[in-house]
Parts: structure tokens; C-alpha cells; sequence
């Protein structure tokens, strides 16, 4: 039930900044937690992000910035200083309980947008 459709994804060089974004839909109610994670190639997946309670994973501390969107169930993740490590797809992942540091299932994913950090 529901989906969540991210944008805002493309290609940038190192030390670059991009904003991505995730709207929910269908959903019953404002999900207590919007998160993003990211997986590339041969690699597991990783959480960044999520809100609320606001946690940000290892992988990009400090560098990432979520946000609440203007939309219910919206949610904006800016990122800054990007490197080529952090090419990846981005997943939008929404639950109706609190983000807990991403742990546990998340009920409802996005597709994936693809970020690609060039050097």
C-alpha cells in the first residue's frame, strides 16, 4: 500500500551538491519516519538518512541534510561535497514507526533514482 516516487537524482562532479526528493502517496497517514538509503554495485545497502526522529547513517555524516518537504509525506535530502563513492541508487524507504537509526523494515520503498559522482 502506497508509494513513494524520487527525483532529483543525475550526474555530478566531485565536490558537487545535489538535492533529492521523495513524495509519498496512498500512504494512511504522515509516516513517522522518511528515510533514505543507497546501494551500489557489490555493495550492501546503507542507510543515510531519516527523519524523524533525525538520524543520519556513517556513510555520509555531515554531508547530508534531510529535510521535511512542504508535501505530507515528503522528504528532501540535500547532499554536498559529493565524491565518486557515492555513486549509488538512492532509495526513498517510509514506516509508521520512528526511524530508530533505520534499523528494522521499512513497509514502503521508492524505485531508486541513480546518483553518479564523476571525479
Amino acid at each position: 500500500q502506497g508509494q513513494l516516487v524520487e527525483s532529483g537524482g543525475g550526474s555530478v562532479q566531485a565536490g558537487g551538491s545535489l538535492r533529492l526528493s521523495c513524495v509519498g502517496t496512498g500512504l494512511p497517514d504522515r509516516a513517522a519516519c522518511l528515510a533514505w538509503f543507497r546501494q551500489a554495485p557489490g555493495k550492501e545497502r546503507q542507510g543515510v538518512a531519516g527523519i524523524y526522529p533525525t538520524y543520519y547513517g556513517d556513510s555520509m555524516r555531515g554531508r547530508v541534510l534531510i529535510s521535511e518537504g512542504t508535501v505530507k509525506n515528503s522528504v528532501h535530502l540535500d547532499m554536498e561535497k559529493l565524491e565518486p563513492e557515492d555513486t549509488a541508487t538512492y532509495y526513498c524507504a517510509a514506516r509508521l514507526d520512528d526511524c530508530d537509526g533505520l534499523r528494522g523494515q521499512f513497509e514502503c520503498w521508492g524505485q531508486g533514482i541513480q546518483v553518479t559522482v564523476s571525479s
